[in-house]
């Protein structure tokens, strides 16, 4: 089985910049992680872009829709941000494709102290290869379909739609 990652930037992926004080994007860490995560599966990780989800428009979700369409594998996970996740989750839900698609991301950046980045990534790639095609956002141990996920920005946790 090979599974395919996409990065789309968000949270996971932001880096502290000392200069500026602030968080950002330069490169992906993820060629990091995954060589520190040692996964024995086949991974093809594939770059989108590399920005907040608040920032995202609705071309940006379009871009990641058709790199799973096009994509061979039948397992993908996409790197997000925790903002707008369930709204890329929708439209890719929507596009009932026959692949296991799982969508994760942090709390906390990659590089941070104490971040859930790598955890919700290892979870991610173990129930993708598990679950029937699907979308699902996967958080914080919990998995949770497209269309019954939302972010309890107060407990800083996904939660079931109430």
């Amino acid at each position: 089985m090979t599974l395919r990652i996409i990065a789309t930037g968000g949270t996971f992926e932001k880096h502290y910049d000392e200069l500026q004080g602030k968080l950002g994007f330069a490169e992906s860490q993820l060629p990091e992680v995954l060589k520190r995560a040692r996964l024995t599966v086949r991974v093809e990780l594939e770059v989108v872009s590399l920005i907040d989800s608040l920032d995202m428009v609705d071309q940006d979700r379009q871009d990641i829709l058709a790199s799973c369409r096009q994509a061979p594998e039948k397992a993908i996970v996409i790197i997000h941000g925790t903002d707008t996740m369930r709204e890329t989750a929708e439209v890719i839900g929507a596009a009932k494709l026959d692949k296991a698609i799982v969508l994760t991301g942090a709390m906390i950046p990659y590089k941070i102290d104490n971040s859930d980045a790598f955890f919700n990534l290892g979870f991610a790639c173990g129930v993708v290869q598990l679950l029937p095609a699907g979308v699902y956002v996967a958080m914080n141990g919990n998995v949770f379909a497209w269309d019954n996920v939302q972010k309890d920005r107060s407990a800083g946790v996904f939660v079931p739609k109430s």
